[in-house]
């Protein structure tokens, strides 16, 4: 394993830092939002297969009704 001094783990952290492509405000907030609402349909999703497996199991232990 290669030895560096702290100075040099800096300069090269860096340099490292500046090659990154930053995301810009806009692409930020679109990505946010769309997490939400993705965030959101899952729930919807899960919450209706809930209440469907539910039912069903209900109807099979006959304490539905």
């Amino acid at each position: 394993m290669a030895k560096t001094n702290p100075f040099q783990f800096l300069q090269q952290t860096r340099t490292e830092v500046g090659k990154v492509t930053w995301p810009t405000r806009r692409e930020t907030l679109i990505t946010t939002v769309m997490v939400f609402v993705m965030v959101f349909l899952a729930a919807i999703f899960f919450f209706v297969a809930d209440q469907i497996m539910s039912w069903g199991v209900g109807l099979l232990l006959g304490a539905a009704g």
